[in-house]
């Protein structure tokens, strides 16, 4: 679940990058959180 949310974050943060189309700093901090949720679920295994 967590990995999924994390997936689709990054790729609306990439899509966001493209149209160069942002909502201030907050999809940046939402990449950042997602990026935090997949590692800490790759070091736990």
């Amino acid at each position: 679940m967590l990995s999924t949310i994390a997936i689709i974050l990054i790729v609306l943060w990439l899509l966001g990058i493209v149209t160069s189309y942002t909502i201030g700093g907050f999809i940046h901090i939402l990449l950042v959180i997602a990026i935090i949720v997949v590692l800490v679920r790759v070091i736990k295994g």
